[in-house]
């Protein structure tokens, strides 16, 4: 059965006229003809029922033509879909993020997806900058949004914005009513931080920073988890590490909060937020994405105030 068998019955049943029908579709009226002959023998049954007074769909004709539209329906939305994954328009993007990104990014650009490309279905997971940039290698992610510039050629980045990072203690610890404390006076204090691997760009800006204010971290646990910071703060009266976002939003939500977070300053250690994609192939969904970020961009992370709450 061909496809233009089927359009020239809908047409007949549409018009119920011959000429009008053949008017239509560009073609003679024996040209019509002989596709609804050609269709009607496919199907082993008579269509439509022509005398020399009227045009009329048989009982035949009156059930197919219900499944024939449904066709033309579904070919027309096969045809539509390719168009648009063809066009970046359609399909599955899959998105790495991490906790800044997650407040200050993400919102604004899933809305700005669902009103300019809402064929495209985003699906976001959670990671910390390591884990996202190995699976973007591997291809399991689409982007990346991470901290720190990637050190490969493999792959392409913007910068977002940029990020403070603050102590935090426990309510009781010596620095919990304070509004800020040098980075030297971290000399001597036992230290929480997470494994490098985890997120290099925010291990380096923190001992960038210990470097620069002339003194070495007491590191006594590397965790693996944010949370698993306040706990160990909390109990043993160790000096955590954490993005001024995820310092606010905890603040924000949890008023008996058992931490504290302190701004840093002299130096104030600060990492880059950054968009991260590869460009080996054809990447049309990837640019809906990247376009939809630029659109509404730039992004700004929260000030570093007094007294933050963890």
């Amino acid at each position: 059965m061909e496809y233009r068998h089927v359009l020239a019955f809908l047409a007949i049943a549409d018009e119920l006229h011959f000429g009008r029908a053949a008017l239509k579709l560009h073609l003679t009226q024996p040209s019509l003809s002989q596709q609804l002959q050609r269709l009607e023998r496919t199907l082993g049954v008579e269509l439509v029922a022509r005398t020399t007074h009227e045009v009329r769909l048989t009982r035949a004709g009156q059930a197919f033509e219900v499944e024939a539209r449904e066709l033309v329906r579904q070919v027309e939305h096969a045809r539509r879909s390719a168009r648009e994954a063809a066009a970046g328009r359609s399909g599955t993007i899959r998105v790495g993020y991490n906790f800044p990104a997650a407040q200050h990014v993400l919102p604004s650009v899933m809305e700005k997806m669902q009103a300019d490309f809402p064929e495209v279905a985003v699906v976001l997971e959670e990671k910390r900058t390591g884990p996202q940039l190995q699976a973007l290698e591997s291809g399991a992610l689409d982007v990346a949004l991470v901290y720190g510039r990637p050190g490969t050629a493999k792959f392409r980045y913007r910068r977002l914005m940029r990020q403070s990072l603050v102590a935090v203690v426990r309510q009781k610890h010596k620095w919990a009513g304070r509004p800020g404390v040098p980075f030297a006076e971290l000399a001597g204090q036992p230290c929480v931080l997470f494994e490098r691997d985890l997120c290099p760009a925010m291990y380096d800006a923190i001992v960038r920073a210990a470097d620069e204010a002339g003194i070495g971290l007491d590191v006594v646990h590397e965790i693996d988890h944010p949370a698993t910071t306040e706990i160990l703060v909390t109990a043993k009266s160790l000096v955590g590490f954490a993005s001024i976002s995820r310092a606010m939003l905890a603040g924000a939500v949890a008023g008996g909060a058992r931490t504290v977070a302190v701004p840093l300053y002299d130096p104030v250690p600060t990492v880059d937020l950054y968009v991260v994609w590869r460009d080996d192939e054809d990447g049309r969904l990837r640019n809906s994405f990247l376009e939809c970020l630029d659109a509404v961009g730039p992004f700004s992370s929260p000030p570093l105030r007094k007294s933050i709450r963890s």
